[in-house]
């Protein structure tokens, strides 16, 4: 009755359909291991906004990486904005997805290193290949607040470091670059400002992270293992399908093989 699964349609079906289940199951605890790791980021974006700010030459230094439980983390420090030195990083949108530039200001602390200050967004209303116009910052000493962020790279951002920029313009914002251009002990990673606010509203400031969504992952996994549940029942289905349309074939092959009566 069964013998038409060694043929070899049904073999090519089940060796589909067996190799099939064990993919799901992986790809389903894949998008679980998304969703956990959403969740742990989102917990730590969390804990870093609610706590209180500290200087930032507590978790940073020159040369160093920003640790993972530290990102986000609200510091500050106190000097004087080298403007002169100050650069702008291509490519980047604002909150409407508008393409324009983040501006990356140089932050001399009273020691003489450097903070790396990103001030915001602005527009790229003129030719990409011009130094925009940029607001001042406040001048003279003041204290800077800002959320604890990562060095850029390629690999985490998907950017390219594209070379041979125009003046004063960067792909990444990267806190080894910076030190060889700057001539000086830079700290690792750097800080979206928060205060003081620009007076003027630009540069547009960098919004705080979303740490409430926890994206599809989870229901993508629940698909996944829906998915996987469905292989063996489908395989199931045919195959009662099959059985049955052999039977009604061999049904009709009898009644047209029986002689007609008299």
């Amino acid at each position: 009755m069964f013998r038409f699964l060694l043929s070899r349609q049904w073999v090519i079906l089940t060796l589909v359909a067996v190799a099939l289940v064990p993919t799901m199951i992986e790809l389903g605890f894949w998008q679980l291991h998304r969703h956990e790791h959403r969740v742990a980021l989102n917990q730590v974006i969390a804990d870093s906004l609610a706590a209180k700010p500290v200087p930032a030459q507590e978790l940073t230094s020159p040369g160093a990486e920003v640790e993972g439980e530290d990102r986000y983390r609200r510091v500050t420090a106190t000097g004087r904005f080298d403007t002169a030195r100050e650069v702008v990083v291509r490519r980047r949108t604002n909150a409407d997805d508008k393409v324009g530039f983040h501006v990356l200001t140089p932050f001399v602390l009273d020691d003489g290193k450097v903070l790396l200050v990103n001030r915001g967004w602005i527009p790229a209303d003129g030719a990409q290949t011009e130094f925009p116009k940029i607001p001042a910052p406040p001048k003279g000493e003041i204290t800077v607040t800002g959320r604890l962020m990562p060095d850029e790279t390629s690999a985490d951002s998907g950017i390219k470091d594209v070379k041979g920029l125009p003046d004063r313009q960067v792909m990444l914002i990267s806190s080894e670059q910076a030190e060889r251009r700057l001539g000086a002990p830079v700290l690792g990673g750097y800080i979206d400002l928060t205060a003081p606010e620009p007076r003027t509203g630009s540069p547009e400031p960098i919004p705080a992270p979303d740490h409430d969504d926890i994206g599809p992952h989870l229901a993508y996994a629940i698909q996944w293992w829906l998915f996987c549940a469905g292989v063996p029942i489908g395989w199931v289905v045919l195959v009662r399908r099959e059985l049955r349309d052999r039977e009604e074939a061999a049904t009709e092959e009898g009644v047209a093989a029986e002689p007609a009566s008299v």
